[in-house]
């Protein structure tokens, strides 16, 4: 134990020396630093150190600083592991985003006990647009979470408690033992217990029975019978579907949204890409889909009516002179908008890569937020799921979405004579504070003209 001199002399030092007033620091056993403002300016070159049953000897203060070293050296570390033996470190949540302030603990990877390697991702944190990981910072055994499912989170906040040896993962094992010895007691109840339920099972038996005879008077009265309770499941929105939630709503209320309708015949387009797709495997190493057409499309498109791809901003119109393309994703957790930049200056090939990419990453929960983040026009491709026709919502802050569907084998009339012909209908929902009905029709137009004869791409007509 380390104490000033002056604390243990005071009244009879006092006397002899004048008394200072600037405040010293005095350290207890436990390593906690205590103020202590009475202490006697000579005092700064003299301390003591005193332990548990021994008498008190005089040190220069040069001899005492050197052995301070040692606690103050431990009580940096303390801080930096948040373990009195530096054994222990903590995983922390990480940096989210400069849009996202906190986030809901999802689910944990791991469980108390189980070893983990340095990185390696122990639980999942569900923000508005992202699923982040939190990984651990050593390699060691969880010794315990300090947070729980559903918690909500802020980056730095503890999650759990690592320990880098075997020792740490040995703590929670002494209340495990605990909790063996207090089993018992409960049993002991439970046994009392068992006798009163069976008491009551006999009534639980008969009342059924008159419960059955209600239903006949319940189905003949005017009133609908609900369905019970029990057969009900409440469960929580994820952080994800409630920000969708919010951002649709906000679009039916903020925009005045009209949707228009057309059908493209399909044939040339998949013509295309079935005498070209094995060449270009060969070359580009990516198959070539449908969606790049459409992209391809949509850009020729606004590049005519660049109304389209403008925004209202208060009593503004933004107009872009990019074009970056949304592309909507079913992911089992929710819709996530990945954003393929500079559409216009890409060929169908670096499309191709790009959507894969993304989709791939959507999948797998690893896109970020920059992946999602601006866009000033979106595609969403409801065909992928049978859709046939629909109206899509516009995803703010855009003005304007395009909605693909399922191609269907129908009867057209071609030449005068009657065909199958592969169609789609295609709609287009926009803002019509913005966009009126000729401009949009135009653009659908146009996506309808390139679909059906890609040549024009070449020939810009």
């Amino acid at each position: 134990m380390l104490l000033c001199f002056g604390q243990i002399i005071g009244q009879s030092w006092r006397r002899t020396r004048p008394v200072a007033s600037a405040p010293a620091a005095c350290f207890i056993s436990e390593g906690e630093v205590l103020p202590h403002t009475q202490i006697i300016g000579n005092v700064r070159s003299i301390c003591h150190v005193t332990q548990p049953g021994a008498a008190v000897t005089l040190r220069p203060l040069r001899e005492v600083m050197t052995s301070l070293q040692p606690c103050i050296s431990m009580q940096m570390q303390n801080r930096m592991f948040s373990s009195d033996s530096g054994d222990l470190v903590e995983a922390v949540v990480p940096f989210m985003g400069e849009s996202i302030s906190d986030g809901t603990l999802a689910t944990f990877l791991k469980k108390p006990g189980d070893r983990v390697e340095i990185d390696e991702p122990i639980a999942q944190v569900e923000t508005d647009k992202v699923t982040i990981d939190v990984a651990s910072p050593e390699a060691g055994i969880i010794q315990e979470f300090v947070a729980k499912e559903g918690d909500t989170v802020e980056p730095g906040t503890k999650v759990a408690i690592i320990s880098k040896s075997a020792e740490g993962a040995a703590a929670p094992s002494k209340p495990a033992s605990e909790d063996g010895v207090s089993k018992p007691p409960p049993t002991a109840e439970k046994v009392e217990e068992k006798p009163k339920p069976k008491v009551e099972t006999t009534p639980v038996v008969e009342k059924p029975k008159p419960a059955s005879t209600p239903p006949p008077p319940k189905t003949s009265a005017s009133e609908p019978q609900l369905p019970p309770k029990d057969r009900e499941r409440r469960v929580p929105m994820t952080r994800l579907r409630k920000r969708v939630a919010t951002r649709l709503k906000d679009s039916q209320n903020t925009f005045a949204l009209l949707t228009t309708f057309n059908e493209v015949d399909m044939t040339n387009l998949m013509k295309l890409r079935s005498e070209y797709k094995d060449a270009f495997v060969e070359k580009h190493g990516v198959k070539l889909g449908l969606m790049s057409g459409f992209i391809k499309a949509a850009v020729s498109g606004l590049q005519n009516q660049p109304i389209i791809n403008a925004v209202i901003d208060g009593d503004d119109i933004i107009y872009r002179d990019y074009i970056d393309i949304s592309i909507a994703v079913g992911t089992p957790k929710g819709l996530v908008v990945p954003v393929i930049r500079n559409a216009e200056k890409m060929n169908f090939a670096e499309i191709e890569k790009e959507i894969n990419t993304l989709a791939k990453k959507a999948n797998n929960g690893t896109i970020s937020i920059d992946e999602m983040a601006g866009g000033s026009f979106t595609i969403s491709n409801g065909g992928v799921y049978g859709s046939l026709l629909s109206t899509p919502i516009i995803n703010p802050p855009q003005s304007a979405i395009l909605g693909m569907h399922s191609i269907v084998s129908r009867p057209m009339v071609v030449g005068g004579s009657i065909v199958p012909r592969p169609m789609m209908y295609i709609a287009l929902t926009y803002d019509h504070r913005l966009i009126d009905g000729r401009e949009a029709v135009f653009f659908l137009r146009r996506i309808k003209d390139v679909v059906e004869d890609p040549r024009r791409l070449l020939l810009d007509i």
